[in-house]
């Protein structure tokens, strides 16, 4: 049977815990570890110290052992906890360098076991050291670097009219999705089980193209599509008309496009010169990601297309005409995070990667 050590205490440690067990400028749990060892030192055992105290055994046994055994130091500080040995620097810095500078004979990138392997570690211990410095050679993020000249300017004007829209003003994020297909699966897609996922047949039918207009009212959220069989000036303006008409009366409307050939031609100038109301602005070159409509075709895929079978171009419109009833249903704003001097400080430093890396 595990006894509980007697504790008796230096005039100078009561004074000491006592002074602590007031509480009055002391942390909640050094003011409970000094009633535990003030109690013990009166000769009271572990249950009884429990019961006045109102905490757990394990608890009043635990301080009670690490004062009889350390004394006030054992008390003030809190033991370390259990867990993998600290690692040397040397290691660290080793397997940073290795994984940020080297690669394995014939292969691409590491791997924790081909890099423990590589240094005599354990594998776990690669994986501490990448986990703790936020590496993942697993991982590949794509990019492409504008080569607009103005990309600047742009950028900041596009930033700006998510940022802080203009008074009394529609910001429309505008982007077209061409030939879109109406995909039929040839076999019965089979319905998701208790043991298995929803399983799909890879052969399919193609039934038709259609091309989607769409635009994001940024203030709402809300989305604006119309469908047009090409994809020329001629369907961009009148899918501007559209906009117009859903526009309130006596708003400014900011449409933010891409630099597509049909969005710059004489035709649809001259559409804007006779609806002054209208200004289009223009994400930079290979900068979709600027387009807030692009997120939202990205869910209507993932949500809605990528999966489903569609017998005709109708039956598409409908499902894209369904979803887009139902998101705006619940809409919210669309709320851009970045400002432009945080994404140019980005992109400037992949630039001296990518001139470092050459």
């Amino acid at each position: 049977m595990r006894v509980a050590p007697p504790i008796v205490l230096a005039p100078e440690e009561r004074r000491e815990l006592e002074h602590w067990s007031r509480g009055r400028s002391t942390e909640q749990r050094l003011v409970l570890r000094s009633q535990i060892v003030l109690r013990a030192a009166e000769g009271k055992t572990n249950k009884a110290i429990v019961e006045e105290l109102g905490t757990n055994p394990v608890t009043v046994g635990l301080w009670r052992s690490r004062f009889a055994l350390l004394r006030v130091e054992g008390i003030r500080q809190d033991a370390p906890r259990p867990g993998a040995p600290a690692l040397s620097e040397t290691l660290v810095n080793k397997i940073v360098e290795t994984t940020l500078h080297e690669t394995p004979s014939g292969e691409t990138h590491w791997s924790t076991r081909t890099l423990a392997d590589h240094l005599g570690v354990s594998h776990m211990t690669v994986h501490r050291v990448w986990r703790a410095r936020h590496l993942q050679p697993h991982r590949v993020q794509s990019f492409e670097l504008s080569p607009d000249p103005k990309f600047e300017e742009k950028l900041v004007d596009v930033v700006g009219l998510y940022l802080n829209p203009p008074e009394k003003a529609i910001v429309f994020s505008v982007d077209e999705k061409p030939q879109m297909q109406a995909l039929e699966r040839i076999q019965t897609v089979l319905p998701m089980g208790k043991e298995f996922p929803e399983g799909r047949p890879h052969e399919y039918k193609r039934n038709g193209t259609i091309d989607l207009f769409a635009a994001l009212e940024t203030l709402t959220g809300s989305v604006v599509v119309e469908f047009h069989r090409r994809h020329r000036h001629q369907e961009f303006i009148s899918f501007l008309a559209t906009l117009d008409r859903e526009a309130p009366k006596g708003y400014e409307v900011h449409a933010i496009a891409d630099n597509h050939s049909a969005h710059l031609t004489e035709e649809v100038r001259r559409w804007l010169h006779s609806h002054p109301r209208f200004h289009l602005h223009f994400t930079p070159t290979h900068s979709s990601w600027l387009n807030a409509v692009e997120g939202w075709f990205s869910k209507l895929m993932a949500k809605r297309l990528r999966r489903g079978s569609f017998r005709s171009v109708p039956d598409l419109r409908q499902a894209v005409r369904d979803y887009v009833g139902v998101h705006n249903q619940t809409a919210m704003p669309f709320v851009w995070t970045k400002s432009s001097s945080e994404i140019l400080r980005k992109v400037r430093k992949i630039q001296r990667l990518s001139v470092t890396a050459h």
